[in-house]
């Protein structure tokens, strides 16, 4: 399986960095956002997509966390 370098806090350009101290002052995991940073534009994209639909507002919340659970199943993923 690949594995991505996690960006440190210097490598990352501000609005990335913004990001990841926002996710870590909620007390979440910004190891997603630290991977993505190698992508700028896939980034803004992504985050762009996800915060929306996280929140329920494009696609149900429920339905995203089924997904999840599938897709860490099929994936032999149980954390």
């Amino acid at each position: 399986m690949a594995r991505i370098t996690l960006k440190a806090d210097q490598e990352l350009d501000a609005a990335t960095l913004a990001q990841v101290t926002a996710i870590e002052a909620a007390g979440g995991d910004s190891s997603l956002a630290r991977g993505l940073a190698h992508c700028p534009d896939f980034f803004a994209d992504y985050f762009k997509f996800y915060g929306p639909a996280r929140e329920g507002r494009t696609v149900d919340a429920a339905l995203i966390e089924l997904v999840r659970l599938k897709i860490a199943r099929a994936n032999n993923c149980f954390t």
